[in-house]
């Protein structure tokens, strides 16, 4: 037990006024995560809402306690007895914050060094922080970091002009009022491939502007049920022509001064594209900083081995031909990864070719390391796949439900 309750040196205690219960913002536990601090994390909520999704991160350790246990030691005292085994500072959430706030409460009048994560769970999934790239290309990148999830959205702006690629719908008006602020306008909602870990914000962005909604040609043959453009007929609507007749590899995106040419990366996905703009590429969910994308999660087990080996044709003929400095701008990222010093989820490509084994294995090693021993599949992959092909609608809070929890895209290289 702490002497003094003043360990959250970024606490606001006039965060929950109802109980002058000292809180964290979502702002400020990001950057504890990143920085790997110790933190022990209290969920109060019900059993099967933790399991399903709860706080992780390096230095941290999740305990589930219901917050019932703390209404009854409310009533009976000890409420310290509750967390007696738990290395402190402690952080307290639920979904909304109130619960949480109430089990902190309890634990400071028994001296316990906690605080409430403002807001909770609910706060948590909803914050996306922004990050500008340093890049030699005549645009300015911004990273959109979700850090509940990992997932990793990228805004060009050049000359007046954006394209936002891999958006999330969760966040689509952000793109437009940053693009506002900005006085640009968004012609381009672009998705690398069909997601399976996060809803699309590529039509909620296309319906609240005049960006058109770009996605792989690839999409068609797996069902593709609304209105977009095939990147092989987008090229025909700006004002590049595309670099080949091939439709998707070499097809260019023209934004203000700066040029999207895709780059077709099948193997996570048969559509899978990427996109190169100088020297940056940004890779969706073929290539991340920590392994590859995972090859089973649009034929299932029975089709990940060929997926495996298409994705290891990718890695061997497209990604290692680009020049060892270009930078890897993913589309996700997990607690293993470690920002640049300009704080955002990219490296160069030599130094993933270093650190990643999968980069330089053979075929059939490749083939058995992305197919063996994968982590559990996305929640809920198979119905986010059919509303992001436009086969199904969902309500908005239906579509944050569906992609809570971690993503779980890659395969550890």
């Amino acid at each position: 037990m702490s002497d003094r309750n003043d360990r959250y040196d970024d606490a606001d205690p006039s965060a929950d006024e109802a109980d002058e219960t000292p809180s964290i913002t979502p702002d400020a536990l990001a950057d504890r995560l990143r920085s790997g601090d110790e933190l022990t994390v209290l969920d109060v909520r019900d059993r099967d809402e933790f399991e399903r999704w709860h706080l992780e991160g390096e230095g941290v350790t999740a305990v589930h306690i219901p917050h019932m246990k703390f209404i009854q030691a409310e009533a009976t005292g000890g409420a310290d007895d509750l967390v007696a085994d738990l290395e402190e500072p402690i952080l307290a959430v639920c979904g909304r914050g109130e619960a949480s706030a109430h089990a902190v409460s309890l634990l400071r009048e028994a001296g316990i060094d906690a605080a409430n994560l403002a807001g909770g769970m609910d706060a948590w999934a909803d914050l996306s922080v922004a990050r500008e790239l340093e890049t030699d290309a005549p645009a300015t990148v911004v990273q959109y970091d979700r850090p509940s999830s990992g997932c990793l959205a990228y805004a060009i702006y050049s000359d007046g002009e954006a394209a936002v690629i891999d958006p999330l719908r969760a966040f689509a008006d952000r793109y437009v009022d940053a693009a506002d602020d900005r006085n640009a306008t968004i012609e381009y909602a672009i998705d690398t491939h069909v997601h399976a870990d996060h809803v699309s914000g590529v039509r909620a962005l296309a319906e609240r502007t005049d960006a058109e909604a770009v996605v792989p040609e690839g999409a068609t043959d797996r069902g593709l049920a609304f209105d977009a453009t095939t990147i092989g007929d987008a090229a025909e609507h700006s004002s590049a022509s595309p670099a080949s007749h091939a439709r998707q590899d070499g097809d260019e995106l023209r934004v203000g001064d700066a040029t999207l040419t895709a780059v077709a990366t099948p193997g996570h996905t048969t559509e899978s594209l990427s996109y190169r703009l100088d020297d940056l590429l940004f890779t969706g969910d073929t290539l991340f900083l920590e392994g590859v994308g995972r090859p089973d999660l649009e034929r299932g087990d029975d089709g990940a081995a060929d997926a495996a080996r298409r994705l290891h044709e990718t890695v061997q003929d497209r990604l290692l031909e680009v020049p060892d400095d270009a930078i890897i701008a993913p589309g996700h990222y997990s607690d293993a990864a470690e920002p640049r010093a300009d704080g955002t989820y990219t490296a160069r490509l030599e130094t993933l070719s270093d650190r990643l084994a999968a980069l330089s294995m053979d075929e059939a090693e490749f083939v058995a390391h992305a197919t063996n021993d994968l982590p559990p599949r996305p929640s809920n992959h198979e119905r986010i796949v059919a509303v992001n092909l436009g086969l199904e609608d969902v309500d908005g809070e239906t579509a944050s439900e569906l992609e809570l929890g971690p993503n779980n895209c890659a395969v550890a290289g």
